[in-house]
């Protein structure tokens, strides 16, 4: 997701789904298709994922350097 500029360290929010709500992700890896990371929100907190890009409504924060 080349334009959203996307970064390890990165917090994502990734749109609800059939089988959890909206929550914070996030990024270790990124992926030309999807991203790598954790959820950090919700039921799926602590919860490793590969959510594909098109998941991804925003970009919560930027890592700090």
């Amino acid at each position: 997701m080349a334009h959203l500029g996307l970064k390890e360290g990165d917090v994502v929010v990734i749109r609800a789904g059939e089988d959890w709500p909206e929550l914070l992700f996030r990024v270790d890896e990124v992926f030309e298709d999807l991203v790598t990371g954790y959820s950090i929100t919700g039921p799926l907190q602590g919860e490793y994922g590969e959510p594909d890009l098109g998941l991804i409504l925003s970009v919560h924060s930027r890592a700090t350097d």
